[in-house]
């Protein structure tokens, strides 16, 4: 059973008062601090914008030893002269018990755990304890890889330590697959978790997951049309000259002409004609989903009858050439209807799966009809 997490709305974070409630919330600042004139100049031009919550990165984890990894500890001076002169709140992320204690030295706004440090519970349970009786909001980006399980865990550990203000940030998974983006989305992932924990306040960091500014705005867009909360863009006053992740680093001004762009889609509507349009409509799925249902199941039984047959014929459950020829016509024919080819691929090779499993119980005599039997 998915245990529940105690949150404190978003709207109730002292941290987003500024926002006026306006969708998107807005975080936004340079992938790394890098000089105190850089960090006042790129925080100048984000003010202006009216956002009011600053980001930079202090410590830096890398891939390869000997790259720059972050100021470290000096840099949270410049981020509090933010705070002090401009009146914006920062924040930065925190990897360990010590980065969190020099984050509340320096007066930190709200912190946040990158995809390297959630996919370590040992670092989390350390973050998780140095939070104890604090009030500090905590953002956990996704883990490395597409682990939904391991993503939660970092949220229980750090809400089991009293961590109320939590949220996430969707900054899509490492592949090797040769894709446009630096990071997969897999946007279902997304989706199963907001589907969870709809309480949970939820953002995209698009910089990490486009990896290149050219697909920063069509990320956004995608993030705010699945009812997403806010964003987190990587904002530089120069980012030619950038340390770390110059390519999706955009300048205020870039930022301004993207935000200019993006559509925000309300949750729901009082018109009385939208949501009798809506009931309908859902209404019908309602009836085609009861009736897919229905159809899967009738399938599974002549799957169960085909896997007593070839019990007692003595044959082998998989028969890979007819599968093969069995697919690529689902696909031929499902993109005749309009269906993508990986979509017709991923709902047949799960029927598939299921399918041999049922055979091969009763090939086994695990299956509720050999036990009867």
């Amino acid at each position: 059973m998915e245990k529940k997490l105690d949150i404190i709305p978003l709207k109730e974070w002292n941290l987003f008062n500024l926002f006026n409630d306006k969708r998107p919330f807005l975080i936004a600042g340079p992938c790394s601090a890098e000089s105190e004139i850089q960090i006042m100049e790129t925080a100048r031009g984000l003010k202006a914008l009216g956002i009011s919550v600053f980001r930079a990165g202090i410590w830096k984890p890398r891939t390869h030893p000997n790259t720059f990894e972050g100021v470290g500890t000096p840099g949270l001076k410049w981020m509090q002269r933010v705070k002090n002169e401009l009146g914006m709140k920062i924040c930065t992320e925190v990897a360990s018990e010590k980065h969190i204690f020099d984050c509340m030295k320096f007066g930190v706004d709200m912190v946040w755990i990158g995809a390297r440090t959630t996919a370590n519970p040992f670092l989390v349970q350390e973050i998780a304890d140095a939070l104890k009786d604090t009030d500090i909001p905590v953002l956990v980006k996704n883990p490395v890889n597409p682990d939904i399980d391991l993503w939660i865990g970092a949220l229980e550990r750090l809400n089991q330590a009293g961590v109320k203000k939590l949220g996430v940030i969707h900054r899509g998974f490492s592949t090797s697959e040769k894709i446009p983006y630096r990071n997969r989305p897999d946007w279902q992932i997304a989706i199963e978790l907001r589907t969870r924990y709809p309480e949970l306040p939820f953002f995209c960091d698009p910089s990490h997951m486009g990896g290149a500014k050219q697909y920063l705005q069509e990320i956004s867009q995608t993030s705010l049309d699945l009812g997403l909360d806010g964003l987190m863009i990587e904002t530089h006053c120069d980012p030619t000259c950038a340390l770390s992740d110059a390519k999706q680093q955009l300048t205020p001004k870039e930022l301004e002409d993207l935000l200019s762009k993006l559509v925000v889609r309300e949750s729901d509507s009082d018109s009385p004609e939208y949501k009798e349009n809506i009931h309908q409509l859902r209404a019908k799925i309602d009836v085609l989903d009861d009736s897919l249902l229905y159809l899967l199941g009738s399938r599974m039984g002549i799957s169960r009858q085909i896997g007593e047959y070839k019990k007692t014929n003595n044959i082998a459950i998989l028969q890979t050439g007819r599968w093969d020829e069995l697919l690529a016509k689902a696909i031929e024919k499902g993109e005749s209807l309009g269906l993508p080819a990986k979509f017709v691929s991923a709902v047949f090779n799960a029927i598939h799966e299921a399918s041999v499993q049922v055979q091969n119980d009763i090939l086994t005599g695990d299956s509720p009809e050999s036990a009867g039997k």
